[in-house]
């Protein structure tokens, strides 16, 4: 934790600090469904460069939202997950994935169509 003083005009800001931006919510968001490695992100998120990946993942490691293991092993395995604290996050995820499904169907109708699908009844998002 840093000594200098940090002002925010809402709380609003702090969240979107730590998972603010295009790529981090939906990173974080396929997280709450279990580990992935990095090819996993790369199938579940196309339009994502592995430069903006690498950078995206470092930052949230680095907040302490997500912890990174590293396996000991040939070839090299790396694998990510939700810290403690990242799982907080999880309520705040599926919410903004309910409000984005309603905004498809409000704005795009018939021709709106999402490609993620969660991995189960189980997994599913209705909290």
């Amino acid at each position: 934790m840093q000594n200098e003083e940090k002002v925010f005009n809402t709380a609003v800001e702090a969240t979107l600090e730590v998972m603010g931006g295009k790529w981090k919510p939906v990173i974080l968001f396929h997280l709450t469904f279990g580990k992935k490695r990095n090819g996993e992100f790369l199938r579940l998120i196309p339009d994502i460069s592995q430069k903006v990946l690498t950078q995206q993942l470092f930052e949230l490691v680095r907040d302490g939202i997500i912890n990174r293991i590293s396996y000991n092993q040939v070839p090299p395995k790396v694998e990510y997950e939700l810290t403690e604290y990242g799982w907080s996050l999880k309520a705040i995820l599926h919410a903004m994935c309910r409000w984005g499904d309603g905004y498809i169907d409000k704005k795009y109708g018939d021709k709106g169509k999402v490609l993620f699908q969660p991995p189960g009844p189980e997994e599913e998002i209705t909290e």
